[in-house]
């Protein structure tokens, strides 16, 4: 098992290898995060890699440290996106065949970056639904075919790759900041970044940020070892991993790292609000940590104070377009401006002008609206989507419902209800 103080060791070895490699990347003040919580919240922007996430830190340390026969043999590794691209690119850089194995909830745009950042170099094979699954094909085809497995966090050159992005921070800012947020999947740039800072800046409060739909960390810190989690959410595909590292968690645990999670739909607000007044393109992974800040409300899962100095990791800017259209549904429902009711109009003239007249607010819009069955002559539900002027709001146009005798039903979507009709 590698302590913290020998990661740390290899983190000071990966940076001389990834000089003229990795990209030196911008330490940027975050004028919106800091006028919203009152400190001086910095933003290390590693979504301005060459591959567009640091995933290219850990992946070349790794190759580049192979034996000539490893060469020859080849590389294998299994990627939600990020992990695969890194390796494409580094696989193309020092001429080296790979095989990238990524679930099928891995975006497009990831799958075509992939395969023009390899120049011919990988092949890419979609299989299973999750990173787990692609994993543990991974891992089998390495053992029958003798090629290297380089995984996405869980060894400790990926890991030591991953944390000279610790170094770099301590080394732009010149100081030790008071907090450090990084996001996690399993657990590699945690253990890294945790690694260099217990020996450089062991002041420094370190938090690592996960999706709640995908807790592994905290799941495997509450259980004493790592533990797979069942029916993970997938939409924070760089994040999303089942089961956290069987290196990484041990240096995780023996750091004392503070692990919070943050939902998914926090996660799209921060996405909107990055791209909309900052004028970063994040991935929800690239987001994670710094939705753990939003809003400076008393609900935020990371609480700082005026005046202090903190960092978040950018992880990655590698989102497809065509998601947006789910992260503004995300975040308008965790926001609590959206809303889904099953709705009975009687099948009579000027029924749905009176739910309009009647129910909704000035400010409200009904945003969707189809009947789910017709068969009934006499009633016919619909499933409506409203979507609020005010969140506040929603209290009352419960009561204006109640009030109007139409018959409503709030489809809740945490519900499999939900799933199926939205």
């Amino acid at each position: 098992m590698t302590s913290l103080a020998e990661l740390a060791g290899l983190v000071a070895t990966a940076a001389h290898n990834l000089e003229g490699v990795a990209v030196r990347t911008p330490l940027q003040r975050n004028d919106r995060l800091s006028e919203a919580t009152g400190a001086e919240v910095w933003f290390k922007r590693e979504d301005l890699q060459p591959v567009r996430s640091y995933k290219l830190r850990g992946a070349y340390n790794l190759i580049s440290q192979l034996t000539d026969a490893e060469r020859d043999a080849g590389v294998i590794c299994a990627s939600a996106g990020n992990h695969g691209q890194g390796v494409a690119w580094s696989c193309a850089a020092l001429g080296i065949k790979g095989t990238i194995y990524v679930p099928s909830t891995t975006p497009r745009q990831k799958r075509d970056r992939m395969i023009a950042l390899g120049q011919g170099w990988v092949e890419l094979v979609v299989i299973g639904d999750t990173y787990d699954e692609a994993s543990n094909t991974a891992k089998r085809v390495a053992a029958e075919t003798g090629a290297t497995i380089v995984p996405a966090f869980d060894d400790p050159r990926t890991a030591a790759g991953q944390g000279t992005v610790a170094k770099e921070i301590l080394d732009q800012l010149g100081t030790s900041p008071d907090l450090l947020l990084v996001p996690v999947g399993g657990g590699g740039m945690l253990a890294g970044c945790a690694a260099w800072f217990a020996e450089h800046s062991p002041s420094t409060r370190i938090v690592g940020v996960e999706p709640a739909g995908a807790a592994c960390m905290a799941a495997a810190l509450a259980q004493g070892e790592p533990v797979e989690l069942t029916g993970i959410d997938t939409f924070c595909d760089g994040a999303a991993v089942a089961k956290a590292g069987a290196v990484t968690f041990p240096m995780v645990q023996e750091a004392a790292v503070e692990v919070v999670a943050v939902p998914e739909g926090e996660i799209c607000t921060e996405m909107l609000a990055m791209y909309q007044t900052d004028g970063i393109i994040a991935e929800p992974a690239g987001a994670l940590a710094a939705a753990s800040l939003r809003s400076a409300r008393d609900t935020a899962p990371v609480t700082v104070q005026p005046g202090q100095t903190v960092v978040v990791i950018v992880s990655g800017g590698n989102n497809d377009v065509s998601r947006y259209a789910e992260i503004v549904e995300r975040s308008l429902i965790q926001e609590g401006r959206k809303h889904y009711l099953l709705v009975s109009f009687p099948q009579e003239p000027g029924a749905l002008r009176r739910f309009v007249d009647d129910v909704l607010g000035p400010d409200d819009d009904i945003t969707y609206f189809e009947y789910v069955k017709r068969s009934n002559r006499e009633i016919g539900p619909a499933l409506v989507g409203i979507e609020l002027g005010d969140p506040a709001e929603y209290p009352h146009l419960l009561e204006r419902l109640d009030s109007s005798g139409i018959h409503a039903e709030v489809v809740s979507p945490d519900s499999p209800f939900y799933r199926f009709l939205v």
